[in-house]
């Protein structure tokens, strides 16, 4: 019944937008209401990055990589959190994971894939 499921990855040109979006289906979800969800990114060769998060409260941090270029937001009745990506370039190509954290638990989805290229 858990279950976070990404959508909005794709074949982009580098400068393009992307929007991301993450649906957290489960009652674990709406139970444990003070969490944080966001998203990590993991490119071919590299470790897995923190992107963007944001609480519950609404306290949002960013990579400094993707500073300026990525929004967060997030919808908490619905347990759903987007990233708008902005100015993508090559270095943002990357599998896109969703996370949901609360109380030491931790849930990730699949990921879905950013491609950034011309």
């Amino acid at each position: 019944q858990v279950q976070l499921v990404e959508s909005g990855g794709g074949l982009v040109q580098p400068g393009g937008s992307l929007r991301l979006s993450c649906v957290a289906s489960g009652s674990i979800f709406s139970i444990f209401s003070i969490n944080v969800m966001g998203w990590y990114r993991q490119a071919p060769g590299k470790q897995r990055e923190l992107v963007a998060t944001m609480s519950s409260g609404g306290i949002t941090n960013y990579a400094d990589s993707v500073k300026g270029r990525f929004t967060i937001s997030r919808d908490n009745a619905k347990n759903t959190v987007n990233l708008q990506m902005n100015s993508l370039n090559a270095e943002d190509t990357a599998v896109y994971y969703c996370k949901w954290t609360a109380l030491g638990m931790d849930y990730w989805g699949k990921g879905t894939l950013v491609t950034v290229s011309s």
